[in-house]
């Protein structure tokens, strides 16, 4: 008997345990766009000084105001949008790079000289499999966050500064 309510335990347990496996941390995509868009593309861009940085910024045009984009995932990141500074219906996503990137690290045998480092960031996994050319993008509607897909974004030319 006591073999019995072993077993049934574990028939229970392991019904529960795949009950919230079928639980999906995949985002659903909305079919359509909550507002007409325009023209989207990127642009890749480096600082015409040693250490100044350099990443892409991607652009957003939408044709009205009636939804305020929250976010974008590209490239395997994700950043916050803004409204292009003139613009009232433009927004821009800007991702950062290492490449060009002053550091400031101090290496040293004592720790207590290696206080002020920053850790390595480590890279963010973010929900969706996306081409070099697709991105998503996260808006609010009565309080849930949804998403929509954008496709085919085109790449300008890119911005050295000097």
């Amino acid at each position: 008997m006591k073999l019995v309510k072993q077993i049934l335990g574990l028939v229970i347990l392991t019904f529960i345990m795949a009950s919230f496996s079928q639980c999906s941390s995949a985002q659903k995509l909305q079919n359509e766009a909550p507002t007409a868009i325009g023209e989207v593309y990127f642009q890749k861009w480096i600082a015409g000084v040693e250490g100044g940085g350099s990443g892409v910024n991607i652009f957003i045009e939408t044709l009205s105001n009636d939804t305020k984009l929250d976010s974008v995932y590209f490239q395997g990141q994700v950043a916050k949008l803004e409204v292009k500074p003139g613009t009232e219906n433009e927004y821009i996503g800007r991702f950062i790079s290492d490449f060009n990137k002053k550091e400031d690290m101090v290496f040293s045998s004592d720790p207590n000289k290696e206080y002020g480092n920053k850790p390595p960031q480590l890279p963010v996994k973010i929900p969706f499999e996306l081409n070099d050319d697709e991105c998503v993008i996260s808006y609010s509607e009565n309080d849930k966050t949804k998403y929509f897909k954008l496709k085919n974004i085109k790449e300008k030319e890119s911005i050295n500064y000097q």
